[in-house]
């Protein structure tokens, strides 16, 4: 599989600081060089960048332990991320290793779709290794080292979220453009921006709601329309992963959203 730099569009935060995108370049070309299996190579990260690591950690704290669903919170635990250092993929990959099988392997940027969940299926979360520009560590267009490893990485350490993960990963094998579509839109409103009824409140599960303090207080608020747990009505919603999401499609429990999600992706592969 080959993997290029990603253009950055005009509007990225970083797109006029040359030293960003030089460091960020750096960064993605362990991807470029690397071969699937293989340990994952050290990202020489910058003090700079690590700062960015530690003020978003900080300012993410209070808000999981008021807003994430609390199996997700004990994993976070459980897995105990470096607050003040980037962690490296490579260490990450033991404990993941150890406690679900999975892996994580870089990529230099966005891939498709199919090829994200084709790698779920195996078990390897396709992940970038950059970090978000410092002028705003508090939101990212794309995915970046933060989104992955706060957002994702624990998860991955659910056992159901793990067997949905490969689940994602068998559909996407045998679908077509249409059924793509659907897949994707299933897991951006669920494993990316779901949130639960957890007694009585609110609770964020997705990885692009524990990755980032405003979209997660939004989808908490009570301010953002909450929509209706519809799986077959969620694979006809469009999205936009460039700006906070304008609704959350909300499931009654953690274990029935984890429950539905799997029926459904079990009627598709």
């Amino acid at each position: 599989m080959e993997y290029r730099l990603i253009e950055l569009d005009p509007e990225h935060p970083g797109f006029r600081d040359a030293r960003y995108r030089a460091r960020r370049d750096a960064i993605a070309h362990i991807a470029l060089a690397y071969r699937s299996g293989d340990p994952v190579p050290l990202a020489p990260y910058s003090e700079e960048e690590h700062a960015v690591w530690q003020g978003i950690r900080q300012a993410l704290a209070p808000v999981h332990q008021e807003s994430i669903a609390t199996p997700l919170l004990e994993l976070e635990r459980a897995l105990d991320l470096d607050q003040e250092r980037i962690p490296q993929l490579r260490d990450v990959n033991r404990r993941l290793r150890q406690g679900a099988g999975f892996s994580m392997e870089p990529v230099a940027g966005l891939v498709t779709p199919r090829i994200f969940m084709e790698h779920l299926g195996r078990r390897i979360f396709l992940s970038t290794q950059y970090i978000r520009h410092h002028s705003r560590p508090f939101y990212t267009p794309e995915p970046d080292v933060v989104h992955e490893l706060v957002g994702h990485a624990a998860s991955l350490l659910h056992p159901g979220i793990c067997a949905l993960s490969q689940a994602f990963g068998r559909a996407a094998l045998k679908a077509d453009a249409q059924d793509m579509e659907r897949l994707t839109r299933i897991y951006w409103y669920t494993l990316e921006f779901g949130v639960v009824m957890e007694q009585g409140q609110v609770k964020g599960y997705g990885a692009g709601l524990l990755s980032s303090v405003g979209e997660l207080e939004r989808a908490c608020s009570g301010e953002v329309p909450l929509l209706d747990w519809d799986l077959d009505a969620v694979c006809a919603l469009p999205y936009d992963p460039t700006t906070f999401q304008p609704y959350y499609v909300l499931a009654p429990s953690f274990e029935q959203a984890l429950s539905d999600i799997a029926a459904w992706l079990a009627v598709q592969s």
